[in-house]
């Protein structure tokens, strides 16, 4: 089924506040199984409750009342039965007691079978809490078993739950102030192998802690590169001397997937879905991940830290895979662009100034003041331009050192060529004119091409004549002038291979636009356009290349508009920008990328666009759509560009999507082959949802 979560490497979670009644299990256990069901309806994988959530937290001498304890442990012996015809992996909370000690401990529950037990390894004895005076620390139960229901169980906290059958689903399970200690045992769970860190919490409120909260959480999904589910106690604690705010929240890699109401009058659960795949090749990349799993967990048992020796509890999920189980998580339709308007305008900020100090800094290094620029009226050779100029503002350089060139040929627009000179003007650099169709029309004389005899042909040697004038030209005038040759190719057209190599527009002295990809690219231009960072007249220079169409205008054309489309050829930068993001940076199999993106793009009524995006230019793609200009990227990128790529010229490296670079993010072979690639695309991914 395309249109199932699971099937794309994804698992569903949920994260429950029951509403308590302290000291009362029956009652307790029944609101747990309430949620649970509703978990199942969900298709949730994983349901987590709160700390000591079948007594309640706030019992304090009654945790010693026999009557207490018996009624908690037949209440989960029934839950344990009901679980049979649940989906989701059950982590509740419950004090049991073992050799004549009390623990505070996680029951980990799957289809009616006590998969293993958690005690709670650090307990907080300071201020308002006394666990010290009712449990032991769970900190040295590792390797043992116990008795439950007339079943040997693991306990301790050495434990991970592994699915068999769903890949990438491993669960640490470490209760409340485990999590505010200065090495979690859920960072030991992660690095030998946990992808789900649960928390179950108690967690009384006071004022500000609730952001301590979110910050732990947070920060701990970063480290561990994980998934971190908390769930506080709320409703139906005691309040005698505390207060609860039942407070849950579901992090992934540092963002905040779902968090729920806080002070809520009822029980709630929130759902979230997590990303497997993406963390397993997250990990993957980040080598000093494995470098401190093997110096915390060493390579030969538990001798080798504190934290090896883990086992492995297997289990069965059997994820619904025969039946739709759509998306919730948030897709972002431009990964490159956040859609929250505060992080896009500090993106733009940072984006728009490493180009500026990554040119500065190699001006002064050169120790050169003047850089030739070729401006096409495009959206590319503006951006180069407005860097250009900042740098130029910054370093106390003239802008009349910046010494542009619109170099027309055989298919420039009216359009292009009005806007190239608008913008020359707008910023107050040395501007120059150069025809190069007299060049160009010589050399495809001198090598015999059809169209210097009139034929209407215009193939790629024609197109690249004009391409190969103009870079030449660009780098003579560079000699001459004693400047630099400023590239204007951006990150999208390298991946495509949207570019003519070596004398082409794929080469310069230094290019900024490097690793930036062309939808971002048209953001940073409105950026600055709304921002009036360089007056009126440029704003308004800028938004008419906005609206321009992209092409590369080497084809003729009837003189008013360009006789080429880019985006007919190589697809729609919305699309490719996607691909281009999922795979170079988290290495997604085509299939997901094509589930992801049709998540993103089918309808252009849910989810955000970027603060400023305009009507008109919002687009829905369906899956055939996305399937066939997937394929497009997979072939350009993987078999026939890298070539130009091996050879870029140096430049800033400007997002987190990575840059091609072969000196950076990207080091591939030229000469590989997109088969497996387009098999996978092929075999998953059909041309409609049914």
């Amino acid at each position: 089924m395309f249109d199932n979560l699971y099937t794309h490497g994804f698992a569903r979670v949920a994260v429950c506040v029951p509403r308590l009644k302290v000291a009362d299990p029956k009652a307790n256990a029944a609101e747990t199984l309430r949620l649970a069901r509703l978990a199942h309806a969900e298709h949730a994988a994983l349901a987590l409750f709160p700390e000591l959530g079948l007594s309640a937290y706030s019992n304090d001498e009654l945790f010693f009342q026999d009557a207490l304890l018996d009624g908690v442990r037949a209440e989960l012996e029934g839950i344990i039965t009901a679980s049979r015809e649940l989906w989701p992996v059950l982590v509740a909370g419950a004090p049991f007691a073992v050799d004549g000690r009390l623990f505070n401990c996680a029951f980990v529950i799957h289809r009616g079978k006590l998969l293993g037990i958690v005690p709670k390894a650090y307990l907080p004895n300071y201020r308002e809490l006394y666990e010290k005076r009712y449990f032991a620390s769970g900190l040295a139960q590792m390797g043992r078993d116990v008795g439950f229901a007339g079943e040997s169980v693991p306990f301790g906290t050495d434990l991970l739950f592994a699915a068999s059958d769903l890949r990438d689903f491993v669960i640490h399970v470490e209760i409340c102030e485990d999590v505010w200690t200065p090495i979690p045992p859920s960072s030991l769970g992660a690095l030998a192998g946990a992808t789900v860190l649960a928390n179950l919490s108690a967690s009384n409120i006071t004022v500000g802690k609730a952001q301590a909260r979110r910050d732990l959480c947070r920060s701990q999904s970063v480290r561990c590169v994980a998934a971190y589910l908390y769930s506080a106690a709320g409703m139906g604690e005691s309040t005698t001397d505390l207060a609860w705010d039942g407070h849950v929240a579901v992090f992934e890699n540092g963002e905040l997937l779902a968090e729920g109401e806080r002070f809520a009058d009822e029980a709630q659960m929130i759902t979230a879905d997590i990303d497997l795949e993406r963390l397993r090749q997250e990990r993957m990349r980040l080598t000093s991940f494995g470098d401190s799993a093997d110096r915390h967990l060493g390579q030969g048992g538990r001798e080798g830290g504190p934290g090896a020796g883990f086992r492995r509890i297997a289990f069965e999920f059997a994820p619904p895979l025969d039946e739709t189980v759509a998306l919730r998580r948030r897709i972002d339709r431009f990964p490159f662009l956040p859609s929250d308007p505060a992080l896009l305008d500090e993106n733009c900020y940072e984006a728009f100034n490493i180009q500026v100090h990554g040119l500065m800094t190699r001006l002064a290094a050169i120790n050169t003041r003047k850089v030739v620029l070729g401006i096409s009226g495009g959206l590319d050779s503006t951006h180069a331009l407005i860097v250009a100029a900042r740098a130029f503002d910054r370093l106390g350089y003239p802008r009349r050192d910046i010494l542009c060139y619109t170099l027309p040929g055989f298919a420039t627009s009216k359009l292009t060529k009005g806007s190239a000179h608008a913008l020359m003007q707008a910023f107050g650099v040395s501007a120059q004119e150069i025809d190069i169709a007299p060049s160009a029309r010589q050399t495809l004389a001198d090598i015999g091409h059809p169209n210097a005899n009139g034929e209407p042909l215009y193939d790629v040697t024609f197109e690249n004549v004009q391409a190969g004038a103009r870079t030449a030209l660009l780098f003579r005038l560079a000699n001459f002038h004693n400047a630099i040759v400023m590239g204007t190719g951006d990150l999208s057209e390298l991946a495509l291979g949207w570019c003519t190599y070596g004398v082409g527009d794929q080469m310069s002295h230094y290019n900024v636009n490097g690793s930036v990809p062309k939808t971002l690219i048209q953001h940073l231009i409105r950026w600055v356009a709304d921002r009036g960072e360089f007056g009126d007249q440029a704003s308004a220079a800028l938004r008419a290349v906005l609206a321009t169409e992209i092409s590369p205008e080497l084809v003729p054309s009837d003189g008013a508009n360009p006789g080429q489309r880019t985006e007919d050829v190589v697809g729609p930068y919305s699309l490719q920008d996607f691909n281009l993001f999922y795979v170079t940076r988290y290495g997604l199999r085509p299939s997901k990328v094509a589930y992801l993106s049709w998540n993103a793009w089918r309808d252009t009524a849910s989810g955000s666009w970027p603060a400023g995006f305009r009507e008109a230019d919002k687009r829905a793609y369906d899956l055939a759509t996305i399937r066939h200009w997937l394929r497009i990227f997979l072939f350009r990128f993987f078999q026939i560009s890298q070539f130009k790529r091996s050879a870029m010229p140096n430049g800033p490296k400007v997002g987190s999507g990575g840059s091609l670079s072969p000196r950076g993010d990207w080091r591939a072979p030229s000469d590989s082959h997109a088969d497996a690639w387009l098999a996978e695309l092929d075999a998953n991914v059909p041309e409609e949802v049914t």
